[in-house]
Order: C-alpha cells, then structure tokens, then sequence
C-alpha cells in the first residue's frame, strides 16, 4: 500500500470497523482512491477575492483537479504549492502543468482540456506531454482498460469520465425519464427565464419515486467526492431529507447566477463548457490569461501528501495563504486543531486561510481550544458575502479566516 494510500485511510477511518459509520468510512476510501474529480468543483472568482494574493504571497492549496492551482498564477503570487493525498487528482494536475507547458500554442491547449474531445488530443499527448511527465503520472495516463487508455478520455470529453463524470451521467439519464432538456437551460437569456426552466422542468426531478428513494441514500453522494461525515451534517442540515437540500443547491446554481458565465451550471447540465462563446470556461482556459500563465508555471510544485504532513516540514513564516477546500468536513476536532496549530507556526502574520463545509457552520469555533483560535480572525460577514457569490452553488458555507499577530508563544495544542 503506498503512503499516500494510507494516509488517505487514516484521514477518513475515524470509527471502528464493527460500527455503522465506520463501515461506512471504509466504504469510502475504497471509493475515493481512484480518479474522482475531472475538475475541481470551487469558484476560483471567490477564492482569489478572498484571499487577496499579493506578489510576495505563498500559497498552499490542495490540488483536486488543479484548475485553480493554475488559476491563482493569475493574480502574480510568488510560489504555489499544490498538494493533494488522492494521486490520481495529482496526476491530473500535473499533466495540466505539463500541456501548458509544452502543448505549441493556445488553441492546441484549449482543444486538449477545454473542448477535451478531439481525436487530435491523442497525437498531442504522445507528441508534446507525454515525455515530459514524471513516471508515476506518465504510468497513470497510459494505463487503463486496453480498449480504454486514460489517455484517451481527451479525445472524448474527459468531463464524462472519472467517478464524479460516470455519476453525472447517471443522473442526466434520470433526467430523461422526468423529460428534462438540458439544451433549454444552456440557451436561457435571462435569469428569470433560468428561473422558469427551473421551476418547469428541473424541480420534477427531484420529485421523482427514483430520486427520492436512492438519493438519501449515503452511497449516492459518495460519486460526487463526499465522505461519511460530510453527509451525516449534510443530513442534520436537511433533517433527514437530503433530496430537499439537493433541491435548493441546484435552485441556487440554477436561478441565482447567469448561465452565460457559469461554466459549473454548464459542466453539470452538459458535461461541457460553452466553446462558442467561451464565458462559460475557467479563467485558465481564457486566451488573455494563456500567456501570463503560462510564464508562471516555474512557481508551482507538487506534493503527493497531506495538508498536515507538509506544513510539519515547513519552516517558521514560510507561507501566507491557506487553502483547505472542504477538507476539514473528514476530520475530527483533535485533526483540525493539529491543522491549525502547523498553520499557526508555519503561516506568516495577517495569513488568510479560505475553505469550504457541506453545512453552514465554521467547525473551527468549537475544534480549536482557546489558546489557539484566538490567533485567528473569523472574517464572518465578508464570508457569507462571498458564500453567496460562489457560482458552484453546491457547499453548505465559505469561511475566511486571518492569522493574527502572535501574542503568545504556542508550544503544543492544549
């Protein structure tokens, strides 16, 4: 078993075997130690307002599927590291690193992970990026089922593969049972006629015998990347109807932001972005940011590792800021507080650290003693602010934090 498969089980075993939840756990990992996520599932647009990345700024990040990494190059920071313990989600990154740099131009990049899709892709990966990927990555590219190399999910629409792709698929074929048309929501002009789509044709869905049966289910959410704890305050939230709390997400990411420039609406309602008008894409996509990005690319490195392992073997001050996506819903209190207190030694004065829940609350305020969370400044209005601004729509909160000058010296976690 390789390291980063055990720290993953560690990082998600938190109960015993012969219990409910445990089992759960177990299930899992199984799951999730394989190639999950096609994208990463975070509006970049909030992460970067919130984190206010400066020139000298040095970010840590967890990778997912590495859109933002490359987005964040954008803002000008002087380092980002990228790490991840799910390998397959690195591997993805890094090839994304190396077809921006080694892929001739702009429009052999976007056909190879924007449009994702073109025989051509095939020929490019030999040709420009398979020499240049570390073994590991390169093995993982080539391999596959013999009629189905991983390499070959580009010439057509990776976005419809990996376990959260499969899923995706799964539910657009629920979807024809109840008579929903995608192409009608992705030709909307309006809001309020995103809205009517919404009401007429995507709330039946959630409605249906199908739905509700399964969709309560924990097995259902664990295709979308979502861990036993994450599901079980996903239930305390929606009482015990998940399919209600479903509803409203999806009412949001539908009814509250333009459809025009919201590629997440799109990657879930077509498993594309929109190639015609190109809004509808992640900014490292856009042609006016292909450059500039690509010149930046030297200030990214890659860790197969956790959050916790690499901040212990940083020095003092040598990052600013911090960001956890929602990876704080798998841990405990006694995991979170060790987080934070590596962060507190690690993280310069006025570090800001940004991540998301499945619920509304910060965990933080009840996870960290005392001596340790008043280091940190809850930035709670700025965040629902920007909770509500997140295009993704499918998180439960957005929490930002600032590190505050040390006033005491912090010798362990009480």
């Amino acid at each position: 078993m390789s390291a980063a498969s055990k720290s993953l089980k560690t990082a998600i075993h938190q109960d015993s075997l012969m219990s409910h939840q445990g089992l759960l756990q177990r299930l899992f990992s199984t799951w999730f130690n394989g190639f999950v996520y096609n994208q990463i599932w975070e509006d970049p647009q909030v992460d970067r307002e919130a984190l206010n990345i400066q020139a000298d700024s040095r970010i840590l990040t967890i990778a997912s599927g590495g859109c933002n990494v490359l987005n964040y190059l954008i803002d000008d920071p002087a380092k980002v590291v990228a790490v991840d313990l799910n390998p397959y989600h690195m591997y993805l990154t890094r090839l994304k690193l190396a077809g921006f740099a080694h892929l001739p131009n702009y429009d052999t990049f976007y056909d190879f992970f924007g449009r994702a899709d073109q025989s051509h892709n095939l020929e490019n990966y030999h040709q420009y990026i398979r020499p240049h990927l570390d073994v590991e990555t390169r093995r993982f590219w080539d391999g596959g089922m013999p009629w189905n190399k991983r390499n070959g999910y580009f010439k057509k629409n990776v976005y419809r593969y990996a376990r959260f792709g499969y899923f995706m698929r799964f539910l657009h074929q629920i979807g024809k049972t109840v008579g929903f048309n995608p192409e009608r929501l992705l030709k909307a002009q309006t809001l309020e006629e995103q809205k009517n789509i919404f009401d007429e044709d995507i709330a039946p869905f959630f409605d249906h015998w199908f739905v509700n049966k399964v969709g309560n289910l924990p097995f259902a959410v664990f295709s979308l990347g979502i861990p036993p704890q994450q599901y079980e305050a996903m239930k305390t939230e929606s009482e015990g109807n998940l399919v209600n709390l479903y509803r409203e997400r999806v009412r949001r990411l539908v009814c509250d932001f333009p459809i025009q420039d919201n590629y997440f609406a799109w990657q879930g309602f077509s498993l594309s972005y929109d190639h015609e008008n190109r809004a509808a894409i992640p900014d490292y996509l856009k042609e006016e940011h292909y450059e500039t990005i690509k010149s930046r690319l030297p200030r990214v490195e890659t860790h197969i590792t956790s959050l916790i392992d690499y901040l212990a073997q940083e020095p003092l001050h040598a990052l600013d800021r911090f960001v956890f996506l929602d990876s704080q819903d798998w841990m405990n209190d006694a995991m979170i507080a060790g987080l934070w207190f590596q962060m507190a030694r690690v993280g310069r004065p006025a570090s800001r650290i940004i991540f998301r829940t499945a619920s509304t609350e910060s965990p933080i305020e009840s996870a960290l003693p005392q001596e340790l969370l008043k280091r940190f400044n809850y930035e709670k209005d700025r965040s629902d602010i920007l909770f509500r601004q997140d295009r993704s729509a499918i998180y439960g909160g957005f929490h930002i934090y600032q590190m505050l000058p040390p006033e005491v010296v912090l010798d362990k976690v009480a």
